[in-house]
């Protein structure tokens, strides 16, 4: 594991507006930074970064956070890729903490298969351009294909020499244990002998998300027909082919940022669009699509294009996987290419620009696209058109959500000229067989209790907004003034010369969130948002704990929801510089001036919204019956009441004083 202390070297070191700087373009605005968000398609910017607080928020996506944030979010790395992708940045030693002996030996092994498949990678691409058998045969053969040399580069593409073990040689040569060898399923070890799993073969490394080398995919050369053409390595503690995809690191920017993914089958179509422009391409790689791959893809997009070829067969064998697609929640088209073609040769000979058209114009719905291919067997023959509607219908089944399944059957209903009464009953019959009792009945209870209650909900809504707005102002001024000292007005009741109690007011010095708690727990007032009150009850905690309050230390500290609110909250302020007011000559008020009355507006008026609403519970609870007593509760409202008279004068007495 790595120490804190390198963690903290990394958040020490680390400058958001640098960090960012290298992915987007950013621009100054007044005290922060503005660009187009790297995360959505826009032409104005309303993508915002504050060196101030060194955090950032897209106000387009809803993101934010601080400089490791933005790192895991835009580079799909875990959290300590990202520690180590800054610490490498900002050339940071990082120091591991001790680990059990059971954990090194876990963490070493999989380290080591993690080392030997990068050494295989490098040994393959250098064998492909440095050595003679590998420019004549597999260089030779990636140019056939139309590949450069940067992209042959960019892929880490390499060639494994025709020979029984000069891979495995090399290894055990620079020191690489021949028991990582096999566990990665490069060397193959027999009885009396090993040998290389891919010798004479192009290779194609397979990588993480994060650009780590998980395994190959090997291709023959030769018309050998007792070989397979194509080879991928075994499943290993690094490598399982059905939670992989191919391309997808060099993909994975383009697909959130274009909001789509196109599927393709093998490692030459992904390149070779690649290569063309269309950067948003992933690969199956050979292998029947499965719902962990699709789930991969779902991290970063809800939508997904899959190509294929003209060849009918193989299209009828395929479109099995959409029905995976549709059953992870996710939005599905398909796109063929002309007979003959496949994406890789299409892409070959066609300019982006043309490609990009034809993508956007021969992209279906699943729907049309199940009708169009299978529409011509059936149209003279009623049992096959029956199936096709089944089949159509069993898709439909799929989808998660009872609002786009609807829209669907009216979609099958226009096309194949059939009613949506039969379709919606023969839908109704296939979800029941699908799914479990207790699914349907929590769906029944949902859907029952959304019909019951929708328009109570309305009305809670708008009661529930107001006190909202103040919870969201109260954790707002804790996380910019929390640590800010100032002069709070305190009132006491004490006996004077006859006796009498009477008001005492004094200043007296608090910081704002001591002053604020304070205030909280004479009245026993808790949060009623569960997400206000976690940051709350956290930031208070923070506060009293620790001495100073760094912004990034604390977002380090926080779960990535709370981070996420955090962020929101504090970058609102900000959002005023997108549209550049003070050019236009108008200034906003700063808060930090009037920081005392600030608060004590805010707190004053939470209290006045709770009595408020209590006296109109009790307001409620009076009956018109004659024979019960109500003077109890009348007696409560007047006091509630002239508490409310208290809170107005305070509240104009704080206004006053500060104006």
């Amino acid at each position: 594991m790595i120490t804190k202390e390198t963690i903290d070297k990394v958040y020490e070191a680390s400058r958001v507006e640098e960090v960012i700087g290298d992915f987007v373009q950013l621009k100054r605005a007044g005290s922060n930074y503005k660009g187009l968000s790297p995360f959505s398609d826009e032409r104005s910017p309303s993508f915002m970064v504050s060196p101030v607080k060194q955090i950032w928020k897209d106000f387009s996506s809803g993101k934010g956070g601080n400089a490791i944030a933005f790192i895991m979010e835009h580079e799909h790395f875990s959290y300590p890729e990202a520690i180590r992708y800054l610490a490498k940045k900002y050339n940071i030693e990082i120091e591991e903490t001790e680990l059990s002996d059971e954990q090194k030996e876990v963490a070493n092994e999989k380290e080591s298969l993690f080392l030997v498949s990068e050494f295989a990678s490098k040994y393959f691409q250098d064998v492909l351009l440095n050595t003679e058998e590998g420019k004549a045969i597999a260089y030779t053969y990636f140019k056939e294909r139309g590949f450069t040399n940067d992209t042959i580069k960019k892929f880490n593409l390499g060639y494994s020499p025709n020979q029984w073990d000069a891979f495995t040689k090399e290894a055990l040569g620079k020191g690489y244990k021949l028991e990582f060898l096999e566990k990665t399923g490069l060397t193959i070890v027999g009885e009396d002998k090993q040998f290389d799993r891919f010798k004479g073969r192009v290779m194609f490394p397979i990588q993480s998300m994060s650009g780590r080398v998980l395994g190959f995919g090997g291709r023959i050369l030769t018309n050998d027909k007792k070989a397979a053409k194509y080879l991928n390595s075994p499943e290993s503690d690094l490598y399982h082919k059905s939670k992989v995809l191919y391309g997808i690191f060099h993909a994975k920017q383009a697909i959130a940022k274009q909001d789509n993914c196109y599927l393709v089958e093998g490692y030459t179509d992904v390149i070779q669009m690649h290569q063309t422009g269309i950067e948003n391409v992933v690969a199956s790689s050979g292998t029947a699509l499965t719902p962990d791959q699709i789930r991969l893809i779902n991290r970063l997009t809800k939508n997904i294009t899959v190509l294929f070829d003209g060849d009918a067969a193989g299209l009828r064998a395929s479109i099995r996987g959409i029905d995976l697609i549709l059953e992870e929640g996710m939005n599905v088209k398909v796109c063929t290419f002309p007979d003959g073609d496949d994406p890789d040769s299409f892409a070959k000979k066609t300019p982006l620009q043309d490609l990009t058209a034809y993508l956007e114009e021969n992209a279906m719905d699943f729907i049309q696209f199940k009708a169009s291919l299978l529409m011509k067997d059936a149209k003279n023959d009623p049992i096959k058109k029956a199936d096709l509607i089944r089949d159509m219908v069993a898709s439909i089944s799929k989808i998660p959500d009872r609002i786009k399944r609807e829209v669907y059957i009216q979609e099958v209903s226009r096309i194949m000229e059939i009613s949506e009464e039969v379709l919606f009953n023969t839908l109704a019959q296939l979800v029941k067989k699908d799914n479990s009792e207790l699914g349907k009945k929590q769906k029944e209870e949902q859907q029952t209790s959304f019909e019951v209650h929708k328009n109570e909900n309305v009305v809670a809504a708008a009661n529930v907004d107001i006190q909202f707005e103040l919870e969201h102002k109260i954790i707002e001024i804790l996380l910019i003034y929390g640590n800010v000292e100032d002069d709070f007005e305190d009132i006491h009741l004490k006996a004077n010369e006859r006796g009498e109690m009477e008001e005492v007011k004094e200043m007296n010095k608090y910081k704002v969130y001591q002053r604020i708690f304070l205030s909280l727990q004479e009245d026993e007032i808790e949060l009623a948002n569960p997400l206000f009150r976690s940051i709350y009850n956290d930031i208070i905690n923070y506060y009293n704990l620790n001495e100073s309050f760094e912004l990034d230390q604390y977002l380090s500290q926080l779960p990535s929801e709370l981070a996420q609110e955090v962020t929101t909250i504090l970058m609102n302020d900000e959002r005023e510089a997108l549209h550049n007011w003070e050019a236009k000559n108008i200034f906003v008020k700063a808060k930090d001036k009037t920081i005392s009355q600030y608060v004590s507006e805010t707190i004053l008026t939470l209290r006045w919204f709770l009595v408020n609403k209590i006296i109109d519970e009790l307001k409620t609870s009076v009956t018109k019956d004659t024979e019960t007593d109500n003077s109890e509760t009348l007696s409560m409202v007047v006091d509630y009441l002239g508490l409310t008279n208290v809170f107005s004068k305070k509240l104009g007495r704080v206004i006053s004083r500060h104006n």
